[in-house]
């Protein structure tokens, strides 16, 4: 039976891939109301949360994952009936200076919206088959591969390597138990690499783009080696809406882009985009250098996706070189007359 999400709880709706989705359940769910809970912590800004696609169904809640009796006021004012789950300290970097936030986050947090759903739901008189509890999480969890490895499927060995993929394979079994033990109708899908726009400015992408339009150097770890699977932000939120509405209760999803690029190729690329955008500057590419590698750098990522194509019907829409210049376009505009991304330079 198809869930048909109602009331949604987004953790997290004010970062990267949770605005996304947040744009995107608006403009497809016509009867779907939205609560988003997030902190405002430095990933998460409200300024990814404006001109919403009808934002009276949408209502934006300050608060902390971990706030068991902020969470319970929410799922009963709002008779939420599905929570999606993105709320989650994600930067590997900072997890290895301060590994205790992510515990508290992302095993805490995910905890507190367990719990508070399980007393919501299933102690509360609702019929479980029509609540949904969606946990979104990373590719990360399953370690890393080798050349010539397959890509991870959902039966692949959990190995976490950071302190950050821990957290999140800790999540990942919560999640789990709550399903076996307790009967929480829960979803997990675990995705690779996302990309895009809202996407924090630490991260890959846009610090290689960031880089450039400030004409600074662009840091590439090691020797740039590393692969990653890349997935268009969009097409995540896709499968995520296929795997709320038709998922098998208790089941986990990958979400991968199928698409595979070194970090090297992807710097080089985007100076290649940027050439021909800002050509005052070219070539981009002399800007590129090489930084000590970070510690515990899991070399590849690849995701199997097969289950969420043949199960959902789900595939990527995007190739990365048009999600990829969808992405640089977006930043050009987004930060034309910022000074901090290289705006009002008079090119």
């Amino acid at each position: 039976m198809e869930h048909h999400p109602r009331n949604v709880l987004v953790t997290g709706g004010a970062g990267f891939i949770g605005c996304n989705f947040v744009r995107h359940l608006l403009a497809t769910e016509p009867d779907a109301r939205i609560v988003t809970l997030d902190l405002l912590t430095y990933a998460g800004s409200l300024d990814n949360l404006r001109e919403l696609p009808d934002p009276a169904r949408h209502t934006f809640v300050q608060g902390d994952i971990c706030d068991r009796p902020l969470v319970d006021r929410l799922l009963r004012e709002h008779a939420i009936d599905t929570i999606a789950h993105f709320a989650a300290e994600s930067h590997v970097d900072r997890s290895i200076t301060g590994p205790a936030a992510f515990v508290q986050t992302n095993l805490v947090g995910t905890f507190t919206l367990l719990e508070a759903a399980r007393g919501a739901w299933l102690e509360g008189g609702k019929t479980a088959e029509h609540c949904r509890f969606h946990h979104i999480s990373t590719d990360e969890v399953y370690g890393t591969l080798k050349h010539g490895d397959p890509p991870f499927s959902e039966t692949t060995p959990y190995a976490p390597n950071s302190p950050y993929s821990a957290s999140k394979a800790g999540s990942d079994h919560l999640v789990r138990a709550y399903f076996h033990t307790y009967g929480l109708p829960v979803v997990t899908t675990n995705c690779s690499n996302n990309y895009g726009p809202y996407q924090h400015g630490e991260k890959f992408i846009p610090t290689v783009i960031r880089s450039c339009l400030l004409q600074r150097p662009i840091p590439v770890y090691g020797d740039g080696s590393n692969i990653r699977d890349w997935l268009y932000v969009e097409d995540h939120c896709r499968g995520i809406d296929a795997a709320i509405r038709r998922g098998k209760l208790g089941e986990t999803y990958n979400i991968g882009g199928d698409n595979e690029w070194a970090n090297i190729n992807i710097a080089k690329l985007i100076c290649a985009l940027l050439d021909q955008r800002r050509p005052a500057h070219a070539p981009h590419e002399r800007l590129i250098t090489f930084v000590a590698d970070r510690p515990g750098h899991d070399w590849r990522y690849a995701i199997d996706p097969r289950k969420m194509s043949e199960e959902l019907s789900w595939r990527p829409e995007e190739t990365f070189n048009t999600g990829i210049a969808k992405t640089v376009d977006w930043y050009l505009e987004r930060h034309a007359t910022d000074p901090a991304w290289g705006g009002m330079t008079g090119e």
